[in-house]
């Protein structure tokens, strides 16, 4: 299951840095655009952060949420992506 986890959050990443690049060579001439979806994505990346932290507030995140613990993550982790590739 672990596996299968990864396996989703790893096939949506590069789903969305592929966007990401194709977003990123577009603009490679415009130096404001580029900057600003460099600072969209960093920010992204910290709301990714927070809303799991958020999700998964114990300190001791294995003994709270057990062996599932790593699971949800990634599987949370590929939702958040499928949302942002399809807004």
């Amino acid at each position: 299951m672990n596996a299968c986890a990864s396996n989703e959050l790893a096939r949506v990443e590069a789903q969305m840095d592929d966007v990401s690049n194709t977003l990123l060579s577009k603009t490679a001439d415009q130096p404001e655009a580029l900057a600003n979806i460099k600072a969209a994505q960093k920010a992204w990346l910290i709301y990714r952060d927070a809303y799991i932290a958020l999700m998964y507030p114990a300190k001791n995140k294995q003994a709270e949420y057990g062996s599932m613990y790593p699971i949800k993550v990634s599987l949370l982790r590929a939702t958040l992506r499928q949302n942002q590739l399809a807004a």
